[in-house]
Parts: C-alpha cells; structure tokens; sequence
C-alpha cells in the first residue's frame, strides 16, 4: 500500500543521498477542530425529521440557503488540503472564505453522533481530494443525505461505522476506505516502527484455523522466553483465542510498558532421535517492552569470482517503508561501504509498500543528479514529476533489485526508479501492480480515511496499475542448472540465501555487470 503521510522528525539521521524532492503529491494528513454545538432548527430535506441538530463549523466556503448540504464538508476538507499544499509543495495556500454551517439531525444514541460527525468530516475529504471527480459517476452530495438516513435510526457505532464503509465502496475504489480508531493504531505501528509489546507477529493458520507464530523479534521478550515459529497460541490471560483473528489478538498481546501478559500455547519440538514432533502445552508470563519493529534485514555474500578474486555482496532485505526505512537504509549501505562491499542485491520481494516519501527517499541513495523518480497525475489529469534535485548516491557499486508478485506500491515505485534510470537490473517475477497514491487523515475520533488522491506513472511514462513491472530477468527453479559449484561461497552466508535461486541469479547478474565494468 502507498501512503502519503507527514512524517515525524527522525532524530539522529544524517544527511540524505541528496537535496530534498522538488514536488510531492496529494495531502498531507491533517488534524482540524470542528466546534458542534445542539439547537433547534429546521432539518435538512430528505432526512428524518428530529427537534435537535448538530450543527458542525469549519471556516470554509461561502455559505448558501440552498446549498448548505451540497458544501456540507467543503470546510473541513479546505482547510486540510490548504495546510497540506503548504507543508508539502511550499506553495501558498488559497484564500478561505466565512464560516460554513452544516446542518443535519441528532441520533438518540450518543455513540452513533460521533459518527455522524464521521461521516461528514469524511464525505467532505472524499469530496475535494478524491482521484475521481465523478465520483464513480454519481451524485456524492446525495449520497451523503442517503447514508444520514440509513445512519439516523441505528444504535451504535460500529453499525454506523458500516454505513460509511458502504457510502465509500459506492466509489469504486477499494483503496479508499476507513478504518476504526483501533485499527489505526495498528496502522500507525507499522508506519511509526516502534510498540509496546512482546515482539510476536502472528497469524491465522488457513487450514486449522489456529493462531500460530510466524516469528519473533530478535531479543525481544518472546525471543528470550524461547516461544518459535509454528508454535500455537491457545489463550491470552487466560482468554480461550477460538475464533478471534491474528489482529484481535495482537492488541491483547500489545500494552503499557511494564506490564505482563500470560500467553498459553502449544510449542512443537522436534525431537532429532526419533524425528517425532512432539506438543507440549507451556505458559509464559512476558514483560511488555518498548519493541522495535526495523524494516531491514541485511548480510554480506562473500564468494570467489570467475576470475578467482573475492567478491562481497551486499545484501539488503527491506520489507516495509515505514518511517524509519530510509535512516535504517542509509545506515547499512554506508556501513557496508566500510566494509568494502563491491555490489548489492537490494530484496523487495513481498514488500506491500508503505509510506511514498520513504520510497523516494531511498530512491535518490542510488541516484545522482536530477533524476525523476516518479510521475503522479492528479484528479484534472494533470501529471506533475518528483524529481531530485542536484542528488550524490551513496555507492555507485553495481545493483540488483529482486521482485515479485508481493512487490507493490511503493516498492514498485523504488523499483521503477532504479530501473528506468539505468541504476539496476531487476530479478524475479512481475510486481503486483498498484499505481495509486493514498493520503491518510486522522480524524476526529480517531479513526482513519485513506483516500486514493494520485495515480503514478514510472518515470519512463509506464502505466503499472493492474500490470505491474517485469523484470529483466525471470527468476524460477529452473535457474538452478547453473550450480553451487560456480561459486566458492563465505561459511558465514546463511543456508537460506544459499538456497534461494533468485539470489543466486542475481549474483550471476552482478558478476556479468562485474565484467562488463559496468555499474548499471
């Protein structure tokens, strides 16, 4: 997924690969205060009729006897995009006019008038920022009247919390989307990189239905309480997991620092002189510590070349852009510098994306000069290019850059960079194919709205959405006929990367490029 967000200040990172981009696309998320208030009043046409309304202000457009809801959330949507534009573009921000009121009836449940409140802030975003102005071809000031009726009757929350979701879906995008407060504190864990927790990832295992640990963080709690990959969550302080999805259960899993949790699984341990896998049942009590979540992994590929020299290659997994990649990326390549590697494989197979700035910062570590790293194009059409300006790489070694059919969003944004300018040579399977650009807005409740506000184009003008990006060289099992045998390979490279074929063929690419004396 790709996400424009306004990143926080990363404190200690040293100077980028080059100057800052000259554009970035869409709003920044934003949050901004809309005062309500109750009175007596005449309702809205089409909405149930109710003494009481909420009344909801935000300096915006003019305001018009007729069109009070057709610019129900002009304001607040105003007001966001105008201090977003400066943040982002440097540009200045257009005049406001007066005040703007909206209008519409209270719900008797007071959970449901948070939403209502929601729902408006929401249609207002969708309004003026969304990549469709037709909206999917319908009439959107009506389908806000359509769902404040559909909301008006019901009693909580999350049912009205449906009736946006619905109202969002009309658009036909399904990019574009809210989520719950929880669910954007999940979100803000992944994008941040850092929680409070135990250092678990889990997930629900397809055919049992189980919960089961896919890994855990190196030396955080779980680690040092020997849990493993495979091993069954059954209860979590005492609560029977039946049924309850990998995200549920994290939550119960994460808290305030300081505090335990009690987790009861079943661990499978392999017994070598029988080779029987025996279950035994345990229960650990883990302290919940500040856990961070690096989004690089990375190792240096010692082997003979064909020629009989040693060669190192560094190799660098990144698996998220959070915002943290960029530091974290910057940090490896310069160390391994040091360390005199003479190429790289940088591995962005299965990497959803994340946030777009993150991407693009990481883009320009490769590249010198003034090189577009990205065309987006905007709701009128226009297609506006992110360029670095005047940008110095941090190596110059040969790269290759692994992908497949998990690679998307930002990565293949990184991806279609490094490739239409000449950077790298790309190994393994077609890229997903996600050509969008979302922006994320906090809003009042806490909840989230993600809103597809730009498509983009690889800087060689390639349309990727729905198509992806194919490599230059197709990576498969078959690849495997030129052997081992070719390489003398460092006793330390883990037994993972030996046998993955894909790093194998990407070697064999950098050793050609080696030859060549080329470093593209």
């Amino acid at each position: 997924m790709n996400f424009l967000t306004a990143p926080k200040p990363e404190l200690g990172l040293r100077r980028l690969a080059s100057a800052p981009l000259s554009k970035l696309p869409g709003p920044s998320p934003r949050r901004f205060p809309v005062r309500q208030r109750f009175h007596n009043g005449t309702n809205l046409r089409a909405l149930p009729r109710k003494e009481s309304e909420l009344r909801c202000e935000a300096d915006g457009f003019d305001r018009t006897s007729n069109g009070v809801l057709e610019k129900a959330a002009s304001g607040f949507a105003a007001a966001a995009a105008a201090a977003a534009v400066m943040a982002v573009c440097g540009c200045d921000a257009p005049a406001l006019a007066e005040s703007l009121t909206v209008a519409f009836p209270v719900s008797r449940a007071r959970e449901v008038n948070t939403v209502q409140r929601t729902l408006v802030e929401a249609w207002g975003l969708i309004r003026e920022t969304f990549i469709d102005p037709t909206f999917n071809h319908q009439d959107w000031d009506l389908k806000l009247q359509q769902t404040m009726v559909e909301m008006f009757p019901l009693k909580s929350a999350d049912a009205a919390y449906t009736k946006i979701s619905g109202m969002l879906a009309t658009l036909g995008d399904p990019f574009t989307r809210i989520i719950s407060p929880k669910e954007y504190q999940s979100f803000r864990i992944g994008s941040d990189g850092n929680l409070q927790g135990v250092g678990l990832f889990i997930n629900v295992e397809p055919k049992s239905g189980n919960l089961v640990v896919l890994s855990c963080i190196e030396g955080s709690p779980a680690d040092r309480a020997g849990i493993h990959e495979g091993d069954e969550l059954i209860e979590i302080d005492g609560e029977n997991l039946a049924g309850l999805d990998s995200e549920a259960a994290a939550r119960k899993l994460r808290g305030r620092v300081g505090t335990t949790v009690r987790v009861k699984l079943h661990s499978g341990v392999c017994l070598p002189v029988s080779l029987f896998l025996h279950q035994t049942i345990l229960f650990v009590q883990l302290p919940r510590e500040v856990i961070k979540l690096s989004p690089i992994s990375s190792t240096i590929i010692s082997h003979i070349s064909i020629d009989g020299h040693e060669l190192k290659t560094g190799y660098v997994r990144l698996s998220a852009f959070s915002q943290n990649a960029a530091a974290e990326m910057e940090n490896v390549i310069l160390e391994m510098e040091d360390q005199g590697v003479q190429s790289y494989i940088l591995d962005l197979r299965n990497n959803p994306g994340g946030l777009v700035k993150a991407g693009l910062d990481v883009a320009q570590m490769w590249l010198d000069g003034d090189e577009t790293l990205v065309n987006t194009i905007d709701r009128e059409g226009n297609m506006l290019p992110i360029n670095m300006v005047n940008g110095h790489a941090l190596t110059h070694d040969p790269l290759v850059v692994l992908v497949n059919e998990g690679s998307a969003s930002a990565s293949e944004i990184l991806a279609g960079a490094l490739h239409d300018n000449g950077r790298a040579i790309l190994v393994g399977h077609r890229t997903f194919g996600k050509g969008k650009i979302q922006s994320v807005t906090e809003l009042h409740d806490g909840s989230a709205l993600f809103i597809t506000v730009a498509k983009y184009l690889s800087p060689a003008l390639h349309d990727i959405d729905q198509v992806g990006i194919a490599p230059d060289v197709q990576c498969t099992p078959d690849k495997l006929t030129w052997s081992m045998a070719s390489l003398s390979r460092d006793k330390n490279a883990t037994s993972t990367l030996e046998s993955d074929s894909c790093i194998m063929v990407a070697e064999h690419e950098l050793e050609v490029q080696k030859l060549k004396g080329s470093a593209s």
